[in-house]
């Protein structure tokens, strides 16, 4: 007979997982305590953008495999039981907020049936796993838990949870290691690499990757500064390194940096917790990685200036893109967002465009001025920024749009348009990390 699943938390992660569970032929019920949430999801709709998702969500609602519900007892037939719940930054310090997972717990403890296995998969602070396994051998001794981190994409989400490029599993046992290697049969099958590893081990994973991805991303954009200095070209500088096989092309695209809802929060939950367990020297270099990241976002404002003035007062700044990246509504710590609020801190007129994140961004920031249509956007305005590499910026024929604005200037927030293209219509180009 087939496991059932349960997915405790039906956020981006658990919707997710859910529906590509389900989509292997699992029963699975998926629990969240927000009513209005799991009301849309049991109606085969989406909280928020994912490609894909929605189609294969009430594709999997149709077969009757998979539900949702705010009842906690709905789960107590379930083998194992997913936790997919978020792990904010604190409010008043820089580790993260275990609330929401220490509430998931308690509150399946009493619905766990003998062999059940609680599975991990929010990104928490290392010792977490082995302080809710104490938890759980009091509250329900005939439970098992387990580890098994998420490395999902936004954009990708899909793709990363049925063709992932490993599965990492943290357990104290061969049954939990077992169970879950025949929930996971079908990508094990096709070849996905399996790590078995210790409860700390699996914690350390997650936020190991980001931290590493995101020294990466400050790293270019520390060349770019230096490139701006010594007058050289930060694209060409990538593209070289880039070959090296030891270093790879991949997150070295050069610009306002990252955002989003995990690699800031998860170096910055890494750090408070190394600092914790007294290895805080290890992870001294994070905090010039934080700090290079969130200079990138000064930095293009500083060109702005440079362009327009100190005054910002008499001009309009059209901004491409509010999402932290493309293919999301996701505008957590979104550098786009933030530069453009700041822009309008200082007096200039700005106005956002982006083609799935203007209602997110609104319910943020409800003054900023919103057009659903590009061509509105850009209109009258005195300067344009890409901010957000979706593919219908990189696409705009500039010489199409150039009777519309005021100025034809263009600051490439994320190196990603051609630059020969905007400056034979006669656009003037800047971009961070170039000097010509």
């Amino acid at each position: 007979m087939k496991l059932k699943l349960s997915v405790i938390g039906c956020g981006y992660l658990g919707a997710t997982h859910a529906a590509c569970m389900s989509s292997l032929g699992f029963t699975v019920v998926g629990v969240d305590t927000d009513a209005n949430k799991v009301a849309m999801l049991a109606n085969g709709e989406l909280p928020f953008y994912e490609p894909e998702l929605d189609a294969l969500l009430a594709q999997e609602i149709k077969t009757g495999r998979l539900s949702f519900t705010t009842d906690f007892s709905a789960v107590q037939d379930a083998d194992v039981h997913f936790i997919c719940v978020g792990t904010p930054q604190s409010s008043n310090s820089l580790a993260a907020d275990l609330t929401y997972v220490n509430s998931a717990v308690t509150q399946l403890a009493p619905y766990l049936k003998a062999g059940a296995i609680v599975v991990g998969k929010s990104t928490v602070p290392v010792g977490t796993a082995d302080a809710l396994r104490e938890q759980l051998s009091l509250s329900a001794p005939q439970a098992d838990l387990a580890w098994n981190p998420e490395f999902l994409r936004e954009g990708f989400a899909i793709e990363d949870t049925l063709r992932p490029n490993r599965l990492v599993v943290g357990v104290t046992n061969d049954r939990a290691e077992s169970v879950l290697k025949e929930v996971y049969e079908p990508l094990l099958s096709a070849g996905v690499p399996w790590i078995r590893a210790d409860l700390p081990t699996a914690e350390l994973v997650k936020v190991a990757a980001n931290s590493f991805l995101a020294t990466k991303i400050s790293f270019i954009n520390a060349m770019a500064e230096v490139c701006e200095a010594a007058g050289g070209d930060v694209t060409v500088l990538a593209q070289a390194i880039g070959y090296d096989p030891r270093i790879g092309n991949k997150f070295l695209q050069a610009g306002i940096g990252f955002g989003g809802g995990c690699l800031p929060k998860d170096i910055r939950a890494f750090m408070a917790r190394a600092e914790e367990l007294g290895a805080m020297q290890a992870l001294e270099f994070l905090r010039e990685v934080d700090a290079i990241n969130l200079r990138a976002r000064q930095r293009v404002i500083d060109v702005v200036r440079e362009e327009l003035g100190e005054d910002l007062t008499k001009f309009r700044i059209a901004i491409l893109g509010t999402t932290f990246k493309p293919d999301s509504d996701d505008v957590r710590d979104s550098p786009a967002l933030d530069i453009a609020v700041q822009l309008r801190a200082a007096g200039a007129s700005v106005v956002v465009h982006d083609p799935k994140g203007i209602e997110p961004a609104r319910k943020r920031f409800p003054n900023l001025e919103y057009a659903q249509d590009l061509t509105v956007s850009i209109k009258d305005s005195n300067l344009l920024m890409h901010l957000t590499e979706w593919k219908e910026y990189r696409a705009i024929d500039p010489s199409s749009i150039s009777h519309l604005v005021k100025d034809k200037i263009i600051i490439d927030g994320r190196n990603l348009l051609d630059r020969q293209l905007w400056r034979a219509a006669g656009w003037k180009f800047r971009a961070l990390g170039r000097t010509d």
